[in-house]
């Protein structure tokens, strides 16, 4: 049997709850669907640092955000460095794949490789140095040609809760032309080789500007109301609301319908440029459709109004779970036996699953495991529990740490000194916070030290007497691991 291809999928800022298999109530994401109906669709999966960059670290080397060095995207963090010994893309290229990446890459500077032997990017109008402009830009403006027109020129900010549809063709939406490239990198490739293609959407982060049909799917539906808890008040700040990009903020109730209409409208229309691949693939390479993993996942989530905040960084569902599929090819070697799975997985089990499934060893410093055993029957010896964390982004109270196995939740907010503990089997919205409630005191505590141990294991100061303690109310954690490679 020829070596497998391997197809990882990554979008910019999805919810874990944004798939009609998941059981959202209006989302349609069939092709999504049958990928998972395929394979299988992990329940509870996590980004262990919610936010672009570190969230990518952890994804391209499989180590933990303390091990990459990125703990967040703000204070005391700094860019993605592209020189780490192990990558996902550097293996297989290694291995004998031919790689590439189209999409969006978020790495620095801009056109760094991280191993792939070859990119075509979408940085969705990010500049590093002045003389950058990506390949999907350049592209545009051979399409419009001298017409005075933009991909910007909706009008809606980069990290915006408005929404509009998008005001041009549908082909030079961005969406559209990551998934267009991604077909010319197949039809072109060297066939003589095993290909990895890392197709890396940009969207449905903001802008939530989907092209107009897509828009129009959810416009006029009943798109559902935030999750509002009672500790959520915190939250309701009029100052921060009035921004357009506001982190926080109550918004009104026709502006936060038009904000999920516009990012639910993002996700069909990216589960439709996933439905062009499948389409291609099944119908014009089929030997190698069916001897292709798939791998879906999102880098973090978007909170769009639940507890009155919006965009990333936080330790809640929303923000911190994510979807993850695993197809694997589908041969009596690695055909799925669970099409859906419970246990705790995160982003660091990508890279391990990918090598896993190439036959290839993962690397000194791998943190993550391979999901490829949980595609065949659940895990005895599987983590009980995700660690994550965010360092200050927005603002120094949301600087977070959380643990959690997707049925239970423990939040600590250090710069505040708020611990917060939800049920997820009973509460999925988080709106019941069982420490300020002042119950279930002893399943707290357990999970409380659940913290307790990870970050006693640091030996960062985050621990003292056997208690978590914040040794600064000012700066930021910083992993050790910032300037030098971490090595196991």
């Amino acid at each position: 049997m020829d070596r497998p291809n391997i197809v990882l999928i990554i979008a910019d800022q999805m919810r874990g709850d944004c798939l009609s298999c998941d059981g959202h109530p209006l989302v349609e994401t069939p092709a999504l669907d049958e990928l998972a109906g395929d394979g299988t669709h992990f329940r509870h999966a996590y980004t262990a640092c919610p936010s672009c960059i570190p969230a990518r670290a952890t994804l391209m080397t499989g180590m933990n955000q303390w091990h990459t060095g990125i703990l967040g995207m703000g204070r005391g963090q700094g860019a993605m460095p592209c020189d780490y010994p192990h990558t996902l893309a550097g293996e297989l290229t290694r291995h004998g794949y031919r790689t590439h990446l189209v999409g969006k890459g978020h790495f620095n500077p801009q056109r760094a490789m991280m191993g792939f032997q070859s990119h075509e990017l979408d940085e969705s109008g990010r500049v590093g140095t002045p003389d950058f402009t990506s390949d999907y830009r350049i592209w545009f403006k051979e399409q419009v040609g001298s017409k005075p027109v933009t991909p910007d020129d909706h009008g809606v900010a980069f990290n915006s809760w408005m929404s509009r549809p998008w005001h041009l063709e549908e082909y030079l939406h961005p969406t559209s032309w990551t998934m267009t490239r991604a077909l010319h990198f197949l039809a072109n490739r060297d066939q003589s080789q095993p290909f990895f293609l890392n197709i890396s959407f940009a969207r449905p982060h903001s802008p939530y500007v989907p092209p107009q049909p897509y828009f129009d799917m959810y416009i006029d539906e009943e798109t559902p109301q935030p999750h509002l808890g009672t500790w959520s008040a915190m939250h309701d700040e009029p100052s921060d609301a009035v921004k357009t990009n506001a982190w926080r903020g109550r918004r009104t109730d026709r502006q936060i319908h038009r904000a999920r209409a516009g990012y639910y409208g993002d996700i069909t229309f990216i589960d439709t440029q996933i439905g062009r691949l499948v389409n291609y693939m099944s119908r014009t390479m089929r030997a190698d459709f069916a001897n292709t993993l798939f791998v879906f996942v999102a880098d973090h989530g978007d909170m769009l109004g639940d507890h009155n905040m919006w965009r990333k960084t936080y330790a809640y569902e929303g923000s911190a779970r994510i979807p993850f599929i695993v197809r694997p090819p589908m041969t009596s070697q690695f055909r799925a036996a669970r099409h859906s799975a419970d246990e705790p997985v995160e982003l660091q089990d990508v890279m391990p699953t990918i090598l896993d499934v190439a036959g290839i060893p993962s690397p000194k410093g791998t943190d993550g495991r391979s999901l490829l055993p949980l595609t065949q029957a659940p895990g005895s010896d599987w983590r009980s529990y995700v660690h994550g964390e965010h360092s200050t982004c927005y603002s120094t109270e949301q600087e977070m740490q959380y643990v959690t196995d997707g049925r239970r939740k423990f939040v600590w907010l250090p710069k505040i000194g708020v611990e917060q503990f939800f049920d997820l089997e009973e509460d999925p919205g988080e709106t019941n916070d069982l420490v300020a409630a002042g119950i279930r005191e002893a399943e707290v505590d357990e999970w409380r030290q659940n913290l307790v141990t990870t970050l006693a294991e640091r030996d960062a100061g985050w621990v003292v007497d056997g208690k978590l303690a914040c040794p600064d109310d000012k700066w930021p954690l910083v992993s050790p691991w910032k300037t030098v490679h971490y090595q196991d």
